[in-house]
């Protein structure tokens, strides 16, 4: 079983602009807890007055919840003053802060590795009179490895029979990688195989996931991880990647409930307001996507373009982008999840064709708007019987000045082109085509009713439905039409109209 610590809401509020609020600290705590990891680390101490009153809402819940035991504090060799705070905080264990490089402690501390070591075993002693639990960090331990291995197996050696449950050792810097981790891991394990380990990684290289799995395959049975991957620089293993390489890669287990790590990661995204990388493993927003068809295709026979990473797993569901890479696999698998599943082969034909012509306009076409493309396409006519086709058309909006619109359009095979200016974009194209049909002797139409729809989901690239009402002859009728643009779909709408009055439908 390996242990999970969480340092979201100390190492990740170390996330340039982040900073979590009480209550918000309280709510990512209970959301944690509720996913099944093991420890919280959940504050540095010492850091302010909010950060104080942040450790006391959380430790109060954990009192009443009996999690108390799962929340720690990060604490500094500071003659007790950082275990006071912890006490006064309500928390009972401290993960203190120690030097794991022989550099830090000559260069940072000016102190031998003797006193450095003295220092240590007084506040761990001052911590077990108070009752108060001890984990200890080697900060740095990546490079006291590279640069002065004697010195950190002389602090272990001499620190390890203190009451000291758990030694962490970071690669505070992040310059490890997958050999020397599972390297240096291995030979702490073998020397000291009665002690507790913790393995925390940074992702300065893009390495910490990587050097996680060095680390649990070399015997470490503690992972120190953030939501999100938050953390200072290039931030933390994230929990989401580290819970599913644990499960799948290393086949070992832990006590976390998968399913509710979407959830978590949606609640840190938006308390932090540092957004998800929509490509980030198991939590970006289009990891379970497929764009091309021939996957789409794959999945239908027997789910070939599936891994052991299903989305069911961590909340999510499989979706199948549409766009210019779409096939009717893709297609069909949208319209399945909508409900649609008796269309004939030439209407799929022709909706296949639409969204690849509405793709190459706009980055992504979604489910939602689906219907609102079938519905425009089996209301349309073909361009084949279209009389009166618009060649060209020029719309300008400018502040303090009225829209002008200059319209050019084919009637019969003959151009015209008139320009006129209007309350709107669309009401000046309508002023532009009227004085064509007016020059022309032609009947026009009265316009009786205008709507315009969304898909839901409030995108500012939705595609845009307009519908407009017409009276002609004394017959009421309704014309669509679809784009990304709102001016553009009335106009597609106003062309359908005069198509459909010239051919007496």
């Amino acid at each position: 079983m390996i242990e999970i610590m969480d340092t979201t809401l100390r190492d990740g509020e170390q996330t340039s602009g982040v900073s979590f609020a009480a209550h918000e600290k309280l709510s990512i705590a209970q959301m944690l807890v509720e996913l099944g990891v093991d420890r919280l680390e959940i504050a540095s101490a010492r850091v302010s007055d909010g950060e104080f009153e942040g450790v006391r809402k959380v430790t109060e819940w954990g009192k009443r919840s009996n999690n108390l035991h799962k929340l720690e504090v990060l604490g500094f060799v500071d003659g007790g003053a950082s275990l006071h705070w912890i006490e006064k905080a309500g928390c009972r264990v401290i993960n203190l802060l120690a030097k794991g490089s022989y550099k830090h402690v000559a260069e940072q501390l000016r102190r031998s590795p003797e006193q450095h070591f003295d220092d240590i075993r007084k506040e761990v002693s001052l911590a077990r009179q108070m009752g108060i639990d001890v984990n200890l960090y080697l900060e740095t331990w990546s490079n006291g490895m590279i640069d002065s291995p004697d010195y950190v197996f002389r602090m272990i050696d001499t620190l390890k029979d203190l009451p000291i449950r758990r030694f962490m050792i970071p690669d505070t810097l992040g310059i490890l990688n997958p050999l020397n981790t599972y390297e240096y891991c291995k030979q702490t394990v073998e020397r000291y195989p009665d002690l507790q380990f913790d393995f925390h990684a940074h992702n300065d290289y893009d390495l910490a996931v990587a050097n996680v799995f060095s680390a649990v395959r070399a015997g470490i049975k503690g992972i120190h991880t953030t939501v999100n991957g938050l953390g200072e620089r290039a931030g933390n293993a994230p929990l989401s990647s580290v819970l599913a390489v644990i499960k799948d890669q290393l086949h070992e287990k832990t006590k976390l409930k998968e399913e509710k790590i979407n959830k978590v990661s949606r609640l840190v995204e938006s308390f932090s307001g540092i957004r998800v990388a929509p490509n980030r493993p198991i939590v970006g927003e289009y990891v379970f996507t497929q764009c091309a068809g021939v996957h789409a295709d794959g999945d239908k026979k027997n789910g070939l373009y599936y891994n052991d990473l299903l989305p069911e797993r961590f909340g999510r569901v499989r979706e199948y982008a549409l766009g210019k890479t779409s096939g009717k696999s893709n297609i069909s698998k949208n319209l399945e999840a909508l409900g649609i599943i008796d269309m004939d082969d030439e209407t799929m034909r022709k909706v296949t064709e639409r969204i690849i012509e509405l793709g190459d306009k706009k980055e992504m076409v979604t489910q939602e708007d689906l219907p609102y493309i079938i519905s425009d396409l089996l209301n349309q006519e073909t361009m084949a019987d279209q009389k009166i086709k618009i060649l060209n058309y020029s719309l300008s909006l400018a502040q303090g000045l009225r829209p002008v619109a200059t319209l050019k359009i084919e009637i019969d095979g003959e151009a015209y082109e008139q320009s006129a200016s209007g309350d709107g974009q669309y009401d000046a194209f309508m002023r532009a085509l009227r004085m064509i049909y007016t020059d022309l002797g032609r009947p026009f139409p009265m316009l009786t009713n205008y709507s315009v729809s969304i898909p839901p989901g409030g995108r500012t690239d939705a595609f845009v439905q307009t519908i407009i009402s017409w009276n002609f002859a004394g017959i009421d009728f309704k014309t669509r039409g679809l784009d990304g643009d709102q001016t553009e779909a009335a106009i597609k709408a106003t062309i359908k109209m005069l198509n459909r009055i010239e051919s007496g439908s």
